[in-house]
């Protein structure tokens, strides 16, 4: 299985980083030399497929509706009920953070052996004034924003893009939608060969977290693994309720459609991925929910629910390890950013996005952010869960849209 893969990577990784230590100064040397950009191809190599397929998935999506009044309607509230559940994630974040902390509190010796292992970290990107981030979701260059890496712009296009190809005439839209489809099937053939490789690319940025910090960075480590796959697990359970009482679905036939999906968004990592199984899925519902189809694409692409609550967990443990204490004021904030960010990640693997989302909340919440690419480094295991949670969550969400107001099934066990 690609996960076990990953995770043997992973620690392979960080004993091999803590082996280096024994080794002679120049050995150790040449071997990090040789390895360390290793991650950064394999990373790299994941960024690169984000913005194409994204707004390939988009324009194919939403322009292949029939009526697009009625799409743009159903668009709407499907957007309204995802911030309604992101709002909820981050908050639920927050909450089950703290208390995690507050119960279980970083030792003082691997806090600091994590502070000193960062000092070596790559520096992440810095954040734009809130002025221009604002401004620069209706990108004036789309193809400028997509050099840029901005994916919020793009999705933005994207978006109305496929809205003005549904009104086109059917010949041009079929070659225009066509292209489209033809670019994303590609797409996933590369990301699927890209994350083949992930226990290589894994393994080598592991690799710099056990040379960086030692054991008790490792163990630091492992306290946050802990946290941030925890959460991801909580919020997968709480989703089934929430599916039966306001989507209106019977507990087993929920379970027998998300079932097949978790399976795939395991074994990928990725929600994109997983979105064929989830389409079954929803297809197999009775009644039928025809709207899913036009939903699920719109939520894989734009709704990541994990995305805020496992954000807020990580700037919280970051600002543990630093001993920084979060007011009122800076918590707000972070929630309204752990929501707002959210929309600029996609349904690929966290590592991608990882710095788009935390650096904007660590910034806004004065947290230190040099130990975010050490936890970027073994973000793999936690994605595993927020790649289920999202899965699950977007099911959720299809199913509270695509309702419309229909009485629960009749057998719900």
């Amino acid at each position: 299985m690609s996960s076990l893969r990953i995770a043997l990577g992973l620690f392979a990784g960080l004993v091999c980083g803590v082996l280096l230590h024994w080794l002679p100064a120049s050995l150790a040397g040449w071997i990090w030399t040789l390895l360390e950009p290793v991650g950064t191809l394999w990373l790299n190599a994941l960024r690169m497929t984000v913005l194409p397929l994204v707004v390939a998935l988009l324009v194919a999506g939403i322009g292949r509706s029939t009526e697009t009044a009625g799409a743009s309607r159903l668009a709407l509230r499907a957007l309204r009920v995802f911030i309604l559940l992101l709002a909820v994630g981050a908050v639920l974040g927050a909450v089950l953070s703290v208390g995690f902390l507050a119960l279980w509190p970083v030792a003082p010796e691997a806090a600091a052996a994590l502070r000193a292992a960062a000092s070596g970290a790559t520096a992440v990107p810095e954040l734009p004034p809130l002025r221009d981030w604002l401004v620069s979701v209706i990108p004036a260059n789309p193809f400028e924003a997509a050099a840029a890496g901005a994916v919020l712009p793009l999705v933005v296009f994207a978006v109305l893009l496929g809205l003005a190809a549904g009104r086109i005439d059917t010949a041009h839209r079929n070659v225009l939608l066509g292209f489209f489809e033809a670019l994303s099937e590609a797409l996933f053939k590369l990301v699927h060969g890209v994350l083949w490789a992930a226990p290589l690319g894994v393994f080598a940025l592991a690799l710099g977290v056990g040379r960086n910090g030692g054991l008790d960075a490792a163990g630091a480590i492992g306290q946050y693994l802990l946290l941030a796959s925890g959460l991801s697990v909580v919020l997968t359970l709480l989703l089934y309720p929430v599916a039966v009482t306001v989507g209106g679905l019977g507990w087993r036939q929920f379970a027998r459609a998300a079932a097949p999906a978790q399976v795939v968004a395991i074994s990928t990592q990725s929600s994109l991925a997983s979105l064929p199984a989830m389409l079954t899925g929803m297809a197999g519902l009775q009644p039928a929910r025809p709207d899913a189809a036009v939903v699920l694409p719109l939520a894989v692409s734009l709704f990541r629910m994990t995305s805020p609550l496992v954000n807020m967990g990580i700037v919280l443990f970051v600002a543990h390890v630093h001993g920084v204490a979060i007011g009122p004021g800076a918590m707000l904030a972070g929630l309204v950013l752990a929501v707002v960010t959210s929309w600029s990640v996609v349904g690929l693997p966290s590592q991608v996005t990882f710095f788009n989302t935390t650096v904007p909340m660590s910034l806004a919440m004065g947290v230190p952010t040099g130990i975010l690419p050490l936890l970027l480094a073994v973000e793999v295991i936690p994605d595993l869960f927020r790649t289920v949670g999202n899965v699950t969550a977007d099911l959720v969400a299809t199913a509270v849209v695509t309702r419309r107001g229909s009485s629960p099934p009749v057998n719900t066990l």
